[in-house]
């Protein structure tokens, strides 16, 4: 008689057979293909401004969005010498790898900054970017964190009149502006500091008062650049933007380095707009004693505008160091504008200097304005056969007096143009134009040929010119 099996155990057996059977077993489904990430923040601010060694910590949400588990190959920090540091999901280290992160749920990275700031090697916004990697996709979220002890000026409106001083540098983050009727003064010794495609505007006025020992220096914020071998690389911020409401700003001993990247609507390291009190008594800008170099685009664009300069030294653009459009009211006396080229500009189309009484944005197209402007004891030069741009419309008045000036261009001489003893085409024997020295040496042309009349008292570096009229920023010693 055969032996029957209790009724309780064949039930037991059959479960086990169904729970362990490969086609029924219920597995956990990770997503390999594709994929979406999301953050916290779209950019991890370190909103500290430190004033001692130190560190400081946030943190940041990594969410799945998807109703699979997913795997991140790798989170880690894009700069592999960064100065933030990681702690992904309780894993230290700027390559965490294999972060799992179950259907609808996050894991917390957490970022440490560490800042002396007091280091004048550590750039002022110190940058980077977290790098998550999902199914060889990869996502990008910025870092940002402030470096130097310094003042941080970011997307303001300075709205009272003000005075900047020496006791720490000045950064400007995404642009500030001078509103109208207020001025904005500028100690000796100022330093102000340009992030990238930030400028300043001025709707009021900007007074920067710089001496010959204490210039006001307006430059971009990579002052790293130098340990990569090319300090001043043109175009690393906008520029400086003079409305047309702005009236009597003056620049004195103040030097503009390594802008004119067009954050401002412009590509120019200054741009001065038309000027709507034109028949006042002050020009729109004043600039005394001053350097403009390293603009990636123009140098000065004045559309309509109204600029009075003496001493001043424009050079290395990759526009014009000079572009008077549409007419205006400008004067420039005892000035250099010299254009070779350099690390990161090329000076092969543009000339140096450009005056015209019109504005033609495109082929259809024109605008024109009255001109009244004047060139006295200026050195024009550079490595084209011509330097210099000067033309008119009948539609608008053009007066235009070049006086006692050295200058770089053709034959052709436009009958509006009133040129007073002036030498063509001499090599003005700079000293080192290598090397941005811009003085002249024993025998050139342009020593003792200025208008004594107009001569400025001291020369770009404050030094007295004792009646002696050479033409140029730099008086011959």
């Amino acid at each position: 008689m055969r032996a029957k099996l209790p009724i309780l155990s064949i039930l037991f057996v059959a479960a086990i057979a169904f729970l362990t059977a490969p086609s029924c077993r219920k597995e956990k489904k990770i997503l390999t293909v594709g994929g979406d990430l999301r953050f916290s923040d779209d950019t991890l601010k370190f909103d500290t401004v430190f004033t001692s060694a130190g560190s400081f910590t946030t943190g940041i949400l990594i969410f799945n969005p998807q109703n699979q588990e997913i795997v991140l190959s790798s989170v880690r920090m894009l700069n592999a010498n960064s100065y933030f540091k990681l702690n992904v999901d309780g894993f230290q280290g700027n390559n965490v790898t294999d972060i799992r992160i179950a259907p609808r749920d996050s894991v917390y990275v957490f970022a440490t900054v560490n800042i002396d700031p007091n280091d004048e090697r550590t750039p002022f916004l110190v940058t980077d970017s977290l790098v998550a990697t999902l199914n060889g996709k990869q996502f990008y979220v910025p870092f940002t964190a402030y470096g130097q002890n310094a003042r941080y000026i970011q997307d303001s409106v300075i709205s009272v009149n003000s005075v900047w001083d020496t006791t720490l540098p000045y950064v400007i983050i995404n642009s500030a502006a001078v509103a109208p009727g207020v001025t904005l003064t500028l100690n000796p010794g100022c330093r102000v500091y340009m992030h990238q495609n930030s400028g300043l505007v001025v709707f009021g006025r900007l007074l920067a008062n710089g001496t010959a020992k204490d210039s006001v220096i307006f430059q971009g914020d990579r002052l790293d650049r130098r340990y990569f071998g090319y300090e001043g690389y043109p175009g690393e911020w906008g520029g400086i933007y003079f409305h047309s409401y702005s009236n009597g700003s003056r620049l004195r001993y103040t030097r503009i380095e390594n802008g004119g990247n067009g954050a401002l609507g412009n590509p120019a390291a200054i741009w001065v707009h038309i000027d709507s009190n034109a028949s006042g008594s002050l020009p729109q800008l004043r600039m005394e004693n001053c350097v403009l170099k390293n603009s990636i685009g123009t140098g000065i664009y004045s559309r309509q505008g109204t600029i009075a300069a003496a001493n001043c030294l424009f050079h290395s653009t990759g526009g014009y160091a000079l572009a008077v459009i549409q007419g205006g009211r400008d004067t420039f006396t005892n000035c250099t504008f010299a254009n070779y080229g350099g690390t990161g500009l090329s000076h092969s189309n543009q000339g140096t200097l450009a005056v015209l009484n019109y504005y033609k944005p495109d082929q259809n197209t024109i605008y024109y304005g009255d001109l009244n402007a004047a060139f006295r004891n200026c050195i024009v030069y550079g490595s084209l056969d011509s330097e210099v741009v000067f033309s008119s419309v009948p539609e608008a008045a053009a007066n235009l007096v070049v006086d006692h000036c050295l200058l770089r261009m053709g034959k052709v001489r436009e009958p509006f143009v009133n040129f007073i003893d002036c030498i063509y085409n001499e090599d003005p024997l700079f000293k080192e134009k290598d090397k941005g020295d811009y003085r002249l040496k024993e025998g050139s042309p342009a020593i003792g040929k200025g208008n004594a009349a107009y001569l400025p008292l001291v020369d770009i570096e404050g030094k007295s010119r004792d009646g002696q009229a050479d033409i140029g920023c730099y008086r011959f010693e």
